[in-house]
């Protein structure tokens, strides 16, 4: 049912051709900047392997990664809930999710990420956090409510790519005892956060 050749090989393009549209964009906030291909295989085996069943990613841009959360999540029976700003990025990624056959595991909120964290008392397995960095240290609060609870992650993409736009949001999440951290040198880098009480 998972990881089909069909589903690797139409990822794979799909990634590809978003690169390809990078290169072209010299304007950061045009860009998809997608999740690197060795991250979003190991938040897949990370689902797996927690056998999450709610998955929240904060930015979808074009998919790429929610697309790897999904097809984990058929596996486990989880509901992914993939939030993003750009109503036609949104488009663009359920289009995708419809034609990998992904898309009755995901539910797709556009809007300000912050209204929808402000406003929900949903706790999750897994959090995926690759949006805009400056946001996170209001982002923050709500996130460690909602993985506060035993075996819940939150993973942080872009850590090491750029580091120094997240080393406030780093030390402040490192100052809390209640949560273990690492670093993880996949990607652009992945920083694991987790419950200890």
């Amino acid at each position: 049912m998972s990881l089909s050749p069909e589903f690797t090989q139409r990822v794979n393009e799909l990634y590809q051709s978003f690169i390809q549209f990078d290169a072209t964009q010299s304007d950061r906030i045009k860009r998809y900047r997608n999740i690197e291909t060795e991250s979003a295989q190991y938040l897949a085996m990370l689902i797996r392997i927690q056998q999450s069943k709610k998955i929240l990613e904060i930015g979808t841009s074009t998919g790429y990664s929610t697309l790897w959360l999904a097809d984990a999540a058929l596996v486990t029976g989880a509901k992914v809930t993939t939030l993003e700003i750009d109503l036609d990025r949104t488009a663009q990624a359920k289009s995708y999710a419809e034609e990998l056959n992904v898309d009755q595991v995901i539910d797709f909120w556009t809007g300000d990420a912050k209204d929808f964290l402000e406003s929900s008392t949903e706790q999750y397995d897994l959090i995926l956090l690759d949006a805009e960095r400056h946001t996170y240290m209001d982002y923050w609060p709500f996130l460690k409510n909602m993985i506060s609870h035993s075996g819940a992650v939150l993973i942080v993409d872009n850590v090491i790519s750029h580091a120094a736009e997240v080393k406030n949001f780093i030390c402040e999440v490192k100052q809390d005892r209640s949560f273990m951290t690492a670093t993880l040198p996949i990607g652009a880098g992945l920083f694991m956060v987790t419950y200890t009480e």
